[in-house]
């Protein structure tokens, strides 16, 4: 080693022998390693250490068992850390067989002949009756023969596919008034209507020149008794938007054509029951020709409307009995009966401190007062009707309507607005509504409001990244949010041409249905562990929050997926967003009920717990029939 590595330099040594030796080492290094990783120093053993290998025998039997064993033949990549599989009882599919197509139609809790056992007395047995838990389908209803996707907005107004919604009733009974007609596949809808024979755009302007419609002042309005809905289908364009409704009644599926149409509604009836919205929600509520008996029952139907009203908001009433002088040859009725009736009306109107505005041929209109300062000064004089003094004003769900006046907040001033002046429309939508910025909703506050509203426009330009049909303008129309908090859902999807029903449950700490109202946006209650009150395939998209969280330990998570299943129009989608371990809980069920389902991240990224279900309802439809 000497003579290869000298203290002097050599400059005569070759680079060739500096090579061969850089190559000796290596090749020694790489054989020394393979022998000792070779299976031939691997013991057939338990231990190392035995063997033809003298200098291991050191090695203890006891330390040497701790040792791990080489691999003898191959490499093994498989994942060795698993979940052991479940017991047999949870790991069996869900399965979810279609229902007969004569439930094609099928409205639980407005079932014909389940309504034939409650009293008819004020129309009871026409409001909510829900099966008993016994009664309850678990199966899945299906779309009727021939069944095709809905016209997109603004065709759908005015056109609607026969097959869809294959009743032709209307067609014949109110052939005279332009309500609906059949033309080859399609039923079209004119816009005309009992009282607006010229259409409702028309009929529309002539409120318009009674009241102003334009100014942004009036956004929500309430249309009772609503035939197919083209008084609030014209509103739209205006930039109002009306809650219908209507009872299921001999008037077959007319709520029901307005939503194919794509104009919110729902099956509904003013009885003995709250109707289920908030106090101080709708800038209008109107009747044409509803056939409510406004001044029977010691005015209890027009106290109801005066719950629902805003301060200083309108009641609209056309047909009987306004203008009877003109038209009591029609209506088949006596002058004397449409008097009395009309006397009837004013009285429970000034009873409720309303002022009549105006009255112009076949158009009255009543205002309500901005505050109740004068109402409670004169109720002496004027016989005015009690104050309710115990019943809290936003509750509705199967709460019983009463006789006596919902009072309205107090203000300081005479010329003060109870509840607080409302922005309008546009900028209402994002201003803090009064129930917030005024304390009422226990834990919100302005703050905790804004935010939320941002948060909510950062989550749907998230979704329409995940599900491209939400992304596409038009595709959806009739859009549902089954758990609304503060409506930030609805509120970020407002330049699209949706509308969206914000559902607030009964069960949910704090009642914000009010504050939804007051930006501007429209919704109702719910208990998810009853049947919604409408008519199958009615919504193309449904979006929930956290609802089976809420729902956990009250009722099934099968039956509100089979709810869901009932009013989603085929090739409609899902958005639920909850715990990763109740999504794949809700995932399990849906994917037995042929939805097309996939889980994706939070739009915070992988490591937070909250993840997104999204689904697609396949396209099926009940088999073809003999009959006609």
């Amino acid at each position: 080693m000497a003579t290869l590595f000298p203290k002097k330099p050599n400059k005569h040594i070759s680079k060739l022998y500096l090579i061969t030796l850089i190559t000796i080492l290596c090749t020694f290094s790489y054989l020394l390693g393979l022998w000792h990783n070779s299976p031939t120093t691997a013991i057939s053993g338990k231990y190392y250490g035995g063997g033809d290998c003298p200098h291991l025998n050191s090695t203890s039997k006891s330390t040497a068992q701790t040792l791990p064993t080489k691999p003898t033949t191959k490499l093994d990549f498989s994942a060795h850390h698993y979940l052991s599989d479940p017991l047999p009882t949870t790991a069996s599919a869900f399965h979810a067989p279609p229902c007969n197509v004569s439930l094609s139609e099928y409205t639980p809790c407005e079932d014909v002949q389940r309504s034939l056992k409650f009293p008819r007395e004020n129309l009871i047995y026409r409001e909510r009756h829900c099966p008993e838990a016994n009664e309850v389908l678990k199966c899945r209803i299906p779309a009727p023969n021939g069944y095709r996707i809905p016209f997109r907005w603004p065709e759908s107004r005015d056109s609607v596919w026969y097959a869809n919604v294959p009743h032709k009733e209307l067609t014949i009974e109110k052939k005279n008034q332009n309500w609906v007609r059949y033309e080859g596949e399609r039923l079209k809808f004119p816009g005309g209507g009992t009282m607006f024979p010229r259409g409702a755009s028309a009929y529309i302007d002539d409120i318009g020149a009674l009241i102003n419609l334009k100014d942004g002042s009036i956004r929500t309005a309430l249309d009772t008794g609503c035939g197919v809905a083209s008084w609030g289908a014209y509103l739209l364009s205006r930039d109002i938007l009306a809650v219908s409704f209507a009872p299921r009644d001999t008037h077959e599926a007319q709520v029901q054509f307005a939503l194919e149409r794509g104009v919110p509604a729902l099956i509904g009836v003013i009885a003995s029951i709250r109707l289920p919205y908030p106090s101080r929600a709708f800038d209008i509520a109107h009747c044409s020709r509803c056939l409510i008996p406004w001044g029977q029952n010691e005015g209890i139907y027009l106290t109801e409307v005066d719950r629902v009203l805003r301060p200083g908001g309108y009641w609209i009433l056309s047909g009987p009995p306004i203008n009877w002088q003109r038209h009591w040859k029609g209506w088949e009725r006596t002058t004397e009966s449409l008097k009395v009736e009309q006397d009837g009306i004013e009285r429970v109107a000034k009873s409720l401190c309303w002022k009549k505005l105006k009255q112009r041929e076949d158009l009255a209109i009543w205002q309500k007062p901005k505050n109740h300062i004068h109402c409670k000064k004169t109720r002496r004089i004027f016989k005015n009707r009690p104050f309710c003094e115990k019943q809290e004003p936003d509750t509705a769900w199967y709460t019983k309507m009463d006789t006596c006046l919902t009072p309205l907040p107090k203000v300081k001033g005479i010329r003060d607005i109870s509840g607080g002046k409302l922005a309008n429309w546009p900028q209402r939508l994002t201003s803090v509504p009064p129930r917030v910025s005024s304390g009422s909703l226990a834990g919100i506050t302005a703050e905790i409001f804004e935010e939320n509203t941002d948060l909510w426009k950062k989550r749907v330009a998230y979704y329409k990244t995940v599900d491209y049909q939400l992304a596409e303008r038009g595709r959806y129309r009739n859009l549902l949010d089954m758990n609304a908090y503060l409506g930030g859902f609805a509120a970020a999807l407002v330049d699209d041409p949706v509308w969206v029903m914000n559902m607030v449950p009964v069960e949910s700490e704090v009642n914000t249905l009010g504050a939804i109202y007051e930006r501007g946006l429209i919704g109702t209650y719910q208990n998810w562990c009853e049947a919604m009150s409408t008519y199958p395939r009615t919504y193309d998209f449904i979006h929930g929050d956290s609802v089976f969280s809420l729902y956990q330990n009250r009722c099934k998570m099968e039956d509100i997926l089979l709810e869901m299943d009932r009013i989603l129009r085929p090739q409609g989608s899902v958005i639920l967003r909850d715990d990763v371990d109740v999504l794949l809980k809700v995932k399990r069920i849906a994917d037995g009920m042929q939805w097309d389902t996939r889980i994706a991240d939070h739009e915070n990224g992988p490591l937070k717990r909250e993840k997104i279900l999204l689904a697609v309802k396949q396209y099926w439809t009940a088999q073809p029939t003999d009959q006609n």
